[in-house]
């Protein structure tokens, strides 16, 4: 096949202070901001010396504590993100294609090829042969399409990226799955990296009850929600039996319980995201290192009727919230702070920076808001927890200095969070995460920003956002793509549907003993291959 590269020229030197939320969709306050290391630091990569353990051994289970443990299994119910059910459901399903970081290039996996036109207008899926689901049907190119559909159908997570760009994806024979692209799209492949490359068995939907049945190395023990999920090996994996026995996903409330899990073995690997206990796993374990950009962001509700609705308002809370503050108060000064979209560790780092904070901007526009009848009223809603109440108490504290009164408000757990914000909108500011990393961003891009997509909770539609993402999707080259970004950046700066305080690390740990984890997009893991050496 054909592979689709990126080599991503970057610089790497980056003084680090800054944080993060869940992770592309969910917003959530708890321990998720997140930081590089000192004085540099690495994009994305394993980090520790290993090796690669040897032989395997077979047997054991390995035991990985979740960021956000999973409801439910079904690719088009969970957001498909490693921190939010992406890797619990990739050992399940499997993947049609995975990224390899140190190739920085698309891989099949589930798939046996992926070939692109020269006008990368249309992309050829071959599949492997006799592969066929845990439950014994075949996974050929109807069962792939079937799983397409039904995904975008119920509108899965990047649905409307998909939807927006695909023109048809066509069985044109048992074993080939041809897609058609209404405008070029040079990193599509990403698509299949995520939910819609997790093939659902069509036998899975049986009138209103799911039961996860996929072509994975595992298969489902028991699933008890938000609690604990057991996986066992899929002795007929298209690959090969797993090494593993199985996989047991536990949910620890709080990061530093999670390393400490780490160190006493109760645990064999956790899913990190505060600047500290970041910080803390990567001197002592090794890991699957993601930095993201906008991994910390202020969310707006700027629909009819909410204060955010004044373009005046959101750029005064744009001039009011100091990152570097949040930071120093919120994070002890380990993270990455900045209102840059992309930061100049990043491949899309431009030539126009994010808006500085001013107070006495901040001031001035707010007086003219409430000089036209704005009350100065605002509500932020935040989880309740220690963590999210020092993000929330900081913000409040700048805004109220510059005119706001800003009310705060906590739901119980992430859960009720998610559904105040992304389901009943019923917010006017909170904190979350857009979680961009420099493989594909614009998928990440056009969820946030894009009219159309069900996950852009900020009430923003602007036809020349719109327009600015169709130029970021069908960029020719990088070069293309980042001068596209910089008129998004431009954009933000002018409209400000949404802050961005900072970019984040998330990191993977794992003890020593775990071998040939094997990461791809967004932090998620596949286990196809691992084994534990205890």
């Amino acid at each position: 096949m054909k592979k689709y590269s990126r080599r991503l020229a970057r610089t790497m030197a980056v003084t680090v202070v800054g944080a993060v939320a869940l992770a592309g969709c969910a917003s959530s306050e708890s321990s998720d901001e997140n930081t590089g290391s000192a004085a540099t630091t690495t994009a994305y990569g394993i980090l520790g010396d290993q090796g690669d353990g040897g032989t395997p051994v077979s047997g054991g289970t390995l035991s990985f504590a979740s960021y956000a443990p999973v409801t439910s299994l079904d690719p088009a119910m969970t957001q498909p993100a490693g921190a939010t059910g992406g890797t619990e459901m990739a050992a399940v399903y499997d993947v049609l294609m995975r990224y390899d970081s140190k190739s920085q290039s698309f891989e099949p996996q589930l798939a046996k090829s992926f070939e692109e036109s020269p006008d990368f207008l249309t992309w050829t899926l071959k599949l492997r042969d006799n592969v066929k689901f845990s439950d014994g049907t075949p996974l050929n190119a109807d069962a792939v399409v079937a799983s397409i559909n039904r995904y975008n159908q119920r509108r899965g997570g990047n649905s409307q990226v998909y939807t927006q760009m695909v023109e048809s994806n066509v069985a044109s024979d048992p074993s080939t799955v041809v897609f058609t692209l209404k405008q070029p799209w040079r990193t599509f492949p990403a698509m299949l990296a995520y939910g819609h490359g997790m093939i659902v068995a069509p036998t899975s939907q049986q009138g209103d009850k799911f039961n996860p049945i996929g072509a994975g190395p595992f298969t489902l023990v028991s699933l008890q929600p938000q609690q604990e999920l057991q996986l066992k090996a899929n002795a007929d994996y298209w690959g090969g039996a797993p090494n593993l026995e199985g996989l047991k996903f536990v949910a620890i409330a709080g990061e530093q319980p999670k390393v400490d899990a780490l160190k006493t073995g109760g645990i064999d690997m956790a899913y990190l995201r505060n600047a500290q206990t970041v910080n803390a796993a990567k001197a002592e374990f090794p890991g699957y290192v993601d930095t993201t950009s906008m991994s910390m962001v202020g969310q707006l509700n700027g629909a009819p009727g909410r204060p955010a609705a004044d373009p005046r308002v959101r750029q005064a809370i744009a001039y009011a919230v100091d990152p570097e503050v949040l930071n120093q108060r919120v994070r002890e000064g380990q993270g990455m702070p900045g209102t840059d979209m992309f930061q100049p560790w990043s491949e899309w780092f431009g030539n126009v920076s994010g808006i500085t904070p001013n107070a006495t901007k901040a001031k001035e526009l707010v007086d003219q808001a409430k000089a036209d009848g704005f009350n100065g009223k605002l509500t932020y809603v935040g989880v309740n927890d220690p963590d999210a109440q020092k993000i929330a108490l900081a913000v409040q504290a700048q805004m109220n200095a510059v005119g706001f009164d800003v009310a705060l408000e906590y739901t119980s757990s992430i859960t009720d969070m998610v559904k105040r914000l992304y389901i009943d909108r019923n917010y006017d500011m909170s904190y979350g995460a857009y979680s961009v990393a420099d493989v594909a961003p614009e998928i990440r891009l056009f969820s946030s920003l894009s009219s159309t997509s069900t996950n852009n909770i900020l009430g923003y539609k602007s036809p020349q956002m719109d327009a600015l993402l169709g130029k970021v999707l069908s960029a020719p080259d990088e070069t293309a793509k980042r001068a596209a970004i910089v008129e998004v950046q431009n954009l933000v700066n002018t409209d400000q549907p949404f802050l961005s305080w900072g970019a984040g690390v998330n990191y993977v740990a794992w003890t020593p003993d775990v071998y040939r984890a094997n990461p791809t997009v967004d932090g998620i893991i596949l286990f196809d291959k691992a084994f534990l050496k205890k």
